[in-house]
């Protein structure tokens, strides 16, 4: 009877490790994605428009 609460604790301690690894590759691409230093001038322009929706020079 007192394994069936470890066993819980167990899979929801992975599930929640699993999910926290997902969100820092995600944020790792997304980083990545929105380094504007790299990108010429027109690519940074674009970003900046589909981020903020507002036209911007370049």
């Amino acid at each position: 009877m007192t394994a069936i609460p470890l066993i819980i604790g167990l899979v929801l301690g992975v599930a929640v490790f699993v999910g926290y690894v997902f969100v820092l590759i995600g944020m790792r691409q997304e980083d990545r994605r929105m380094r504007l230093g790299d990108a010429p001038p027109s690519c940074a322009a674009g970003l900046a428009r589909r981020v903020t929706g507002c036209h911007v020079r370049g």
